[in-house]
């Protein structure tokens, strides 16, 4: 597994990594996530060795990372790392050979992950000529051919349209079936809010929310209840038993943010009796609200 205990960084006077510590198990997706300007990216480069931590350890399958242990890990940057003239296939099959790949072997690898990132047609056409969305998928290539033990994906969706961002989606499912532990950092929450086992949240070099999706939603305060249709008599049911102000969304429906510990059951009596009543939905808060709550309770406390 991927151990990161403690470790702060800083550039100057600029604290980019102040106190961050998580656990990655082997053979899962591992999400990183946080604001621009939290310290993923630092953290991503840490781990790869580019530059060591200020403090702090960072260890894989209980030993410091070295050399070899680096030769078994992928990594896709957020920016662009084309060899803009080069053509498809032989910039794949280059990094391949970087990660001690032979010729035969890299480039029999290469024709697969071209046909399953949906890139086949494209082989001899140069890198800089094609959409930023299959610069992305070609990166990724580059990134997975020698089939690592642990892959980091810095905003991996980056210029994808939906389509193609299912696609990078199922090649992350594969990777992890086959036993490949990934760590990626996405602002894409709804994509990856069922890909990943587990999530650390930081801002501003530090944790501010951490666990899997159930433990992230066990311990938010509030549920939102969504109710159809808007009607004066479902409004004054609520407001009878102390709920706060709805909002209404998108559909037309009341969306009321409830305590956790609320008494749903006697909503619902309440509801129905002042109908007539279609729709009653406690939810689960997503992947975002726990996101955009666990920055901004931190943020009001500064």
């Amino acid at each position: 597994m991927l151990v990161v205990d403690h470790v702060k960084r800083s550039f100057g006077s600029i604290k980019a990594v102040r106190d961050i510590g998580f656990t990655c198990p082997a053979g899962t997706v591992f999400g990183l996530l946080g604001p621009n300007g939290a310290g993923k990216t630092t953290m991503m480069r840490m781990i790869l060795g580019i530059f060591p931590p200020d403090s702090g350890t960072i260890t894989w399958q209980g030993r410091p990372i070295d050399r070899n242990a680096r030769r078994r890990f992928g990594y896709l940057p957020e920016e662009r790392g084309l060899y803009g003239k080069m053509r498809v296939l032989d910039h794949i099959v280059y990094f391949g050979r970087l990660h001690g790949l032979d010729e035969f072997d890299a480039r029999d690898r290469a024709v697969v992950w071209l046909k399953t990132l949906g890139l086949e047609g494209n082989e001899k056409r140069a890198c800089g000529e094609l959409s930023k969305g299959n610069q992305q998928k070609v990166q990724l290539a580059c990134a997975i051919l020698h089939e690592p033990d642990l892959l980091i994906l810095d905003e991996p969706f980056s210029g994808l349209d939906p389509v193609n961002a299912e696609v990078i989606l199922d090649c992350i499912r594969l990777l992890a079936s086959r036993g490949t532990t990934l760590l990626l950092s996405s602002h894409q929450m709804w994509q990856i809010e069922n890909a990943c086992s587990a999530f650390t949240i930081i801002g501003a070099g530090e944790v501010r929310a951490a666990g899997t999706l159930a433990e992230l939603r066990a311990g938010f305060p509030t549920r939102p209840v969504r109710v159809v249709p808007d009607l004066p008599a479902i409004r004054a049911a609520f407001a009878s038993c102390g709920a706060p102000e709805p909002h209404v969304d998108a559909g037309g429906a009341l969306v009321y943010d409830l305590p956790v510990d609320a008494d749903f059951g006697r909503l619902l009596r309440y509801a129905v009796a002042a109908g007539p009543l279609e729709t009653f939905q406690r939810e689960e808060p997503s992947l975002n609200a726990i996101y955009m709550r666990a920055l901004g309770t931190r943020e009001t406390a500064a």
